[in-house]
């Protein structure tokens, strides 16, 4: 029989509550290897995408909805721990004003490059020094919307299990594989076996409309103000330019990496 853990948290101070808060930070995170979610859809997306938080917090007194009982139902299931607490305790937990009335800690995934099987998808998405976390979670948003089998984070990039990040991926981080690595364990690891590296660029580019797009395609972004490095450039397969008609020089690293994605999605259908 499986055993189900219930608590009903009254005060501030409570440890439980201390631990949650902590999540909110990334050294906190990183030491515990778990991330906080926030939101019914974004659980919802994670339950059928097979993945439990083992912890769930809901709001007293919230109203009641057909997904938030099967959820509860699936954690009890799986012997999670389940916490009541007051709106004011969840809104010091999430760090908003007006929080959702339900959030979830989750385990960090495997982030490693050996977790991933290249040949599960005709699509990834690589970016290299992205900072933004709204940028990430958008990526990883684009990865769910092309059938992308997941998101590749190459040097010093925002952390894809941060609040802000999860919040943007609009479940996606849930759907989508997530590696971290350096340039120099990406590149050999990805010279192993099959696999095209594309990037936009003005360096001996074609057009990217009727380009030789491969499978699995690795579409590269790089960082939001500087873009790729020289030598990272020069490591790709192909490199495409998109006209720029207007005044600007340059796309939103995320928006670079959709028009690409869906390029690459039209080529292959």
């Amino acid at each position: 029989m499986t055993t189900v853990t219930r608590q009903r948290i009254t005060g501030f101070s409570n440890p439980t509550v201390k631990f949650l808060r902590s999540l909110r930070e990334k050294k906190h995170r990183r030491r515990e290897r778990r991330f906080l979610a926030e939101g019914l859809r974004l659980l919802t997306d994670a339950r059928e995408s097979g993945i439990l938080p083992e912890l769930l917090v809901m709001a007293e007194r919230r109203d009641p909805h057909p997904l938030a009982d099967a959820l509860e139902r699936a954690v009890a299931d799986a012997g999670g721990t389940i916490v009541e607490t007051s709106p004011d305790i969840l809104a010091k937990i999430t760090g908003k004003a007006n929080p959702q009335a339900i959030a979830g800690v989750f385990v960090e995934f495997d982030t490693s490059l050996a977790a991933l099987d290249r040949a599960a998808a005709p699509i990834w998405l690589v970016a290299q020094a992205l900072r933004d976390p709204g940028n990430l979670g958008t990526m990883l948003r684009t990865g769910d919307a092309v059938g992308a089998g997941g998101l590749i984070l190459i040097d010093d990039c925002a952390d894809p299990f941060s609040v802000e990040a999860v919040r943007a991926s609009m479940g996606a981080v849930f759907t989508q594989r997530i590696a971290q690595a350096r340039w120099d364990e990406f590149l050999p690891w990805l010279r192993q076996g099959e696999g095209q590296l594309v990037a936009a660029s003005l360096r001996d580019a074609v057009p990217y409309r009727g380009a030789p797009y491969a499978r699995p395609c690795f579409i590269l972004v790089g960082n939001e103000s500087r873009g790729l490095p020289v030598e990272y450039e020069a490591a790709c397969d192909l490199r495409v330019t998109m006209p720029m008609r207007g005044r600007a020089d340059s796309l939103n690293a995320a928006v670079a990496g959709a028009v690409l994605a869906y390029e690459v999605l039209a080529a292959f259908d």
